[in-house]
């Protein structure tokens, strides 16, 4: 395809650009394949804006003519009265940002429109920026990715005596949202695993995602057993999680759905371990919101931080009825109970909803940060997130597809990595000495899952990621953030490191709005960002001078 076919208009001049923070500027709009490129033209100032097309969530446009329109510009500092049309497009982008463009001639605001409406929706991946980026200091030769299911468990010795890394997907052909290989008990094998892959949704059969090295206990993940409504049983299924706690006695299965919602799966084939074939597992059941309903809590919560009536009644009301924090609070207290598993009762836990993508990773994610002092330095959590959500598959181009704006009609978006590093935001807040990274690098990968110059969050599985090349064909972002320029500008400076587990408060006091990235287009927020650089810079210079 050739972009320009969708350009019928490149350049504008004397388009106002309208923005919060800034004061409207007069300049030249460009569009080309993938950004908006916005330049001020007046005297003495160099401002250009730069955007992603891939950002953009919704736009709205008016036109009308104007018989005397009051331009706020012109060479001598007063107003204008100008005849003809003009148009406005109001831009609303998937970091919450909004930017109004009022650009003059309806034909060409139109034409703008539409250029924007066609190629912020690109489908076909590889049309999509991160294949043409190309920036003068990386090089497609450059490694990709932190780590690997293969290296992971070279570095885990103590896995060896009872665990093993299978590569029976390595075609992708058992299971297509799992990597190629994958560590399993030592003891069931390849033909175990394709019989096991049957008996679970979409083949996402049980494997090991972490290993508690202070007792030796597990996390395990999958999806959801086919029992069906003839509670169909599985003997190697029940022979995996029995090899799991061997010289245990009992695990633990976090279901991440209600025990109602379990026993309905029944009914399309899904459903649940029994006591029957699991005795020695005890079924917990927590139910955590997913898809459309996470997606409808976000657009209200986004409603409630644009509103603008100044009347704290209705925005507490609001803000209550989007049940964002609640969902947050039920996200760290499952991961709470989890991580009480491993760490304080010494049992194996296996996590899992309906299909194990979404809230399983969330889950267990967090569970290894309150844990695992090894995930909460900078370069440790980016490979936990590399191998717990992009290795691990979860569908980041379905989730994702649109924001909190979008008019098009819900699918398979969800925000459950925004919720991710909401709870993360909220742990950092808690623990402000304990991770080894700052709210940057958060608000940083937020923006980045929507729309980026990078391949790392482009697909939902690594079988489409093989398939496009996307690592022979893009940058790695994980890569890029660990660069030295990029790297201290999202380490903690205030980072001490502690072997101890960091228990989150999830008491609804404790749990606060994340502010810096809700409302981080606010005046408000910009003041308390400054004021938080500040304070940083000063604790960097406290540090260089302790050391000389």
């Amino acid at each position: 395809m050739e972009f320009s076919e969708h350009i019928k208009t490149a350049n504008v001049e004397d388009v106002v650009l309208r923005q919060t923070l800034h004061p409207p500027s007069r300049g030249t709009l460009c569009v080309t394949g993938h950004h908006l490129l916005f330049s001020d033209r007046e005297e003495g100032s160099c401002r250009q804006v730069l955007l992603l097309l891939r950002n953009i969530d919704a736009i709205e446009k008016s036109v009308e003519n104007l018989l005397a329109y009051s331009c706020p510009f012109s060479n001598a500092g007063h107003s204008q009265r100008i005849s003809g049309s003009s148009g406005t497009i109001s831009i609303k982008c998937k970091d919450l940002r909004v930017l109004h463009l009022d650009i003059p001639g309806m034909e060409q605001c139109l034409n703008i429109a539409r250029s924007i409406e066609t190629l912020s929706c690109l489908e076909a991946v590889s049309e999509m920026y991160p294949f043409f980026y190309r920036p003068s200091n990386a090089s497609l030769q450059d490694q990709w990715g932190l780590s690997s299911p293969e290296k992971h468990y070279s570095q885990m010795t103590e896995l060896h005596d009872r665990w093993r890394l299978s590569t029976v997907n390595r075609h992708y052909s058992v299971c297509p949202s799992y990597p190629p290989a994958v560590i399993v008990p030592k003891n069931i094998d390849d033909a175990m695993l394709e019989k096991i892959a049957k008996f679970r949704q979409r083949g996402r059969f049980p494997v090991l995602c972490y290993y508690h090295r202070k007792n030796g206990m597990v996390i395990m993940s999958s999806s959801q057993p086919l029992t069906g409504a003839n509670r169909k049983r599985c003997m190697e299924d029940e022979f995996l999680l029995q090899a799991v706690i061997d010289g245990s006695d009992k695990g633990y299965i976090i279901d991440t759905r209600s025990s109602q919602q379990a026993l309905q799966a029944r009914i399309t084939g899904g459903g649940f371990e029994s006591k029957s074939g699991y005795s020695s597992w005890k079924r917990l059941h927590r139910q955590m919101e997913r898809g459309k309903a996470l997606q409808e809590s976000l657009i209200k919560l986004v409603e409630a931080c644009g509103d603008e009536s100044h009347n704290m009644d209705r925005w507490l009301s609001k803000l209550e009825n989007s049940k964002w924090l609640s969902h947050v609070q039920t996200a760290l207290s499952t991961a709470g109970l989890l991580a009480e598993c491993v760490e304080r009762d010494g049992h194996s836990v296996l996590v899992h909803g309906s299909e194990g993508t979404d809230s399983t990773l969330l889950i267990s994610t967090l569970a290894q940060l309150i844990m695992d002092p090894c995930c909460r330095t900078l370069e440790g959590f980016l490979a936990l997130l590399e191998r717990e959500w992009v290795q691990a598959g979860h569908p980041f181009q379905q989730r994702c597809s649109h924001s909190a704006y979008s008019h098009a009609r819900l699918q398979q978006e969800s925000p459950v990595f925004l919720l991710l590093l909401d709870c993360v935001w909220q742990l950092w807040r808690q623990f402000p000495l304990a991770l080894g990274f700052s709210e940057a690098l958060l608000l940083r990968l937020a923006t980045e899952a929507y729309a980026s110059n990078y391949g790392t969050f482009l697909c939902n599985n690594q079988q489409e990621r093989c398939v496009l090349r996307v690592k022979e064909n893009t940058r790695c972002l994980f890569q890029a953030l660990l660069r030295p320029r990029e790297r201290d500008g999202y380490s903690n400076p205030l980072y001490e490191p502690t072997e101890l587990a960091i228990w989150p408060s999830v008491h609804p006091q404790s749990l606060q709005l994340w502010r810096g990235f809700f409302l981080r287009w606010t005046p408000q927020a910009r003041h308390l960002e400054e004021a938080q650089e500040e304070i940083r810079n000063m604790i960097i210079e406290w540090g260089k001078l302790a050391l000389s």
